[in-house]
């Protein structure tokens, strides 16, 4: 079946790095555009940043840009988001998604999130 599994989160700094991984499983990523979005407590989903099939195209929001790089290892069949310059306000669940630029599409497929906190 399609499972989407991400790890990587938990506390940070602020100032800090996190590395989020995606493991896919079910279907091959380099199918697929894939990306990351987030929910903080109390709001919305919020897009985070997505990359093209052709992985030389990457996308960010602005509240991360500069800060967060979005890659894929289409051997391991693994999606990443590596963030760096940590925020108290990047603290949120981080989900991975297969197809998602901010509305549902047909292809669109989510994991079941990791969490990241940055505290002091």
């Amino acid at each position: 079946q399609v499972q989407l599994v991400e790890s990587g989160g938990g506390l940070a700094q602020p100032g800090g790095s996190l590395r989020l991984s995606c493991a896919a499983s079910g279907f091959s990523i380099s199918a697929y555009r894939m990306g990351w979005a987030r929910r903080a407590p109390g709001k919305g989903l919020e897009w985070v940043s997505g990359i093209e099939i052709d992985d030389n195209n990457t996308y960010y929001s602005d509240s991360v840009k500069g800060r967060f790089t979005i890659s894929r290892d289409n051997a391991k069949n693994t999606l990443y988001l590596q963030m760096n310059a940590l925020k108290f306000e990047d603290t949120a669940k981080y989900y991975c998604v297969r197809d998602y630029w901010g509305e549902i599409a047909s292809d669109t497929y989510w994991g079941q999130g990791t969490q990241v906190t940055v505290f002091s």
